[in-house]
Parts: C-alpha cells; sequence; structure tokens
C-alpha cells in the first residue's frame, strides 16, 4: 500500500471511494437508511432503500447530463438524491435546484395521467461552508417551499445541506446520534480505534466496512487514486485561497482571489485528466467547460 495511505487505519469518507464504500452498497444499505433518518425532517422516516442508476438523461440533447453520487428510491415510491460536494462551486445551489428535476421528471406517465408527484429529497453532504453562511452556525439547513406567511405551500421537494466544516464538538461533547454521524463523517480517517462514545451497532457496522486493512487489492488501489483526488482539490483549493488573499492585498482582494481560484480549476483538472477521468466528472468538480478542458 502507497505510503500516503499507510498510517490510516479507516477510509476518508468524504472521498468517492469512501462515501460509496460507506453508503453506496447493498451489504451497507442500513448505513445510508440510518444516515438519512437523522438529516430528514421528523415527520419522515425511511424503512427501505433500492438503489437506482446515477445517471440521469434529459428529455432533450439541450437538457445536461446529470451524475449524481447516490440515488435512491423509498419503499413508498419518494427518491433521494444524495451527495458528497468536496470543494466549493459556483452556481452550486443553482446545480442541486436543476439536478432536483430529474426524479420529478422520471415520474412523468403516458398517457392520461394527474400529474401526482412522490416526494423528492435533494441531500448534498458538503466539505465547505457557502459564502453568504460564514457567519451563520447553523450547519443543517431543510429548504421548502413556502409562501409569503412561512406557510410550506408544496411539500414533495426539500433541499438539505450538512455545512460540516462547521461541525466542531469532539468525541466526549457528543450527545445524540445525529452528532455521532456528523462526527464520523469528518473524523473517521483520522482515528486508530472506535471511540467510546460510538459503540452502538450501526457505528460498529461502519468501523468494520471502512479499514483499510480488510480491503482487496483493487479496492486499496481504488481508494488510493480517490484518496489523491481528494488531497489534490483539496490542497489547490487551499492553496488558490492563500495566492487569492496574497494578490488581493496587491491588486484588489476580488481580483486576486478570482484568478487564484481559476488556476485553482485549472490544476485540478489536469490531474483529473491525467488519470483519465471522464470529462463529464472534471466539468463537475471543476466548473470548467468542455473546451477549456479540451485545451489543457
Amino acid at each position: 500500500m502507497s505510503n500516503r495511505i499507510s498510517n490510516e487505519k479507516y477510509i476518508n469518507p468524504l472521498t468517492d471511494f469512501g462515501f460509496k464504500k460507506l453508503f453506496g452498497t447493498e451489504i451497507n444499505k442500513n448505513l445510508l437508511i440510518d444516515f438519512l433518518n437523522q438529516i430528514l425532517p421528523k415527520d419522515k422516516k425511511v424503512e427501505e432503500l433500492s438503489y437506482a442508476s446515477t445517471d440521469k438523461l434529459g428529455k432533450t440533447p439541450l437538457d445536461r447530463k446529470a451524475i449524481f453520487d447516490l440515488y435512491c428510491k423509498g419503499k413508498n415510491g419518494e427518491r433521494f438524491i444524495v451527495e458528497m460536494q468536496k470543494a466549493k462551486q459556483n452556481y452550486f445551489k443553482d446545480r442541486s435546484v436543476f439536478y432536483a428535476t430529474f426524479p420529478i421528471q422520471e415520474q412523468a406517465k403516458k398517457g392520461d395521467w394527474d400529474f401526482k408527484l412522490e416526494p423528492v429529497y435533494s441531500i448534498g453532504i458538503l466539505d465547505f461552508i457557502f459564502d453568504d453562511h460564514k457567519t451563520d452556525k447553523t450547519l443543517h439547513h431543510v429548504i421548502e417551499f413556502k409562501n409569503q406567511r412561512g406557510e410550506v405551500f408544496f411539500d414533495k421537494l426539500k433541499l438539505i445541506y450538512l455545512e460540516l466544516p462547521k461541525f466542531k464538538k469532539k468525541e466526549e461533547e457528543l450527545k445524540s446520534h445525529y452528532e455521532k454521524w456528523l462526527y464520523v463523517l469528518r473524523h473517521l480517517s483520522k482515528l486508530q480505534d472506535r471511540p467510546k462514545k460510538l459503540q452502538e451497532k450501526i457505528f460498529k457496522q461502519v468501523f468494520e466496512a471502512a479499514e483499510i486493512a480488510s480491503f482487496t487489492k483493487a479496492e486499496r488501489e481504488a481508494y488510493e487514486e480517490s484518496l489523491k483526488h481528494y488531497r489534490d482539490i483539496k490542497n489547490i483549493v487551499d492553496t488558490s485561497r492563500e495566492e487569492g488573499r496574497m494578490e488581493g492585498r496587491e491588486e484588489g482582494r476580488k481580483e486576486g482571489r478570482m484568478e487564484g481560484i481559476e488556476e485553482g480549476k485549472l490544476g485540478i483538472a489536469r490531474t483529473m485528466k491525467a488519470d483519465n477521468e471522464p470529462i463529464d466528472k472534471i466539468i463537475r468538480y471543476t466548473q470548467l467547460t468542455k473546451e477549456q478542458i479540451e485545451k489543457i
């Protein structure tokens, strides 16, 4: 195993591989159900899920292709989009709304149809903080369609975001099952043993599924590649932020920050392109255009 992960006992759940290993496999489906039941509205409990294809195509050539991390259907017909977002993107909220339209459109039926829809939940687990939420301590956001009196006007579409960097609690401060899940997402890869606060059966399964030593050679290699992408993205974003601050002091903060971020996106695209990642995925991670990526 590479030195990059030799000191880690458990996977990082914020990587593509780690996230899908814990939440995207049939054998660990109960982990996803348990997690969703902590972040969904209290009146909504998931009893059973089935995984569906994560590639959703629009109805016309003009529609963009949408690729979700996880797409599931509840036994009562409700749809769940679950995405792990590692780096801040332009118009991320817009993208969430756009993606949510696909599980709505797929419910259309041929012939006579009364337009009755099943609920759709679009869930974003974010490894960053929204720019307009910097001073807001709230990390769990549930967005609904409401009228001018604050009453829910349409209850079948909900956007849910978790801003993980805002979760600062230490192990001894954990009280609820919800807080324990957030702690796992933030700290799993830094742990060497299962904490005393996480002795429930569900977390025993999490730690067993996440133990790198139990992986096959192919799984270790896949995780290492996923971890490399994650670290590259984090390093480039951090560097871009610092370069933006430094250039901003000399030439104006806004201009310097934008240049740094743009160069960071190009750096991510170069790394992913060198690893033969599909162009749709590169566009998703960087928000660059197909033409920009092809020129690199």
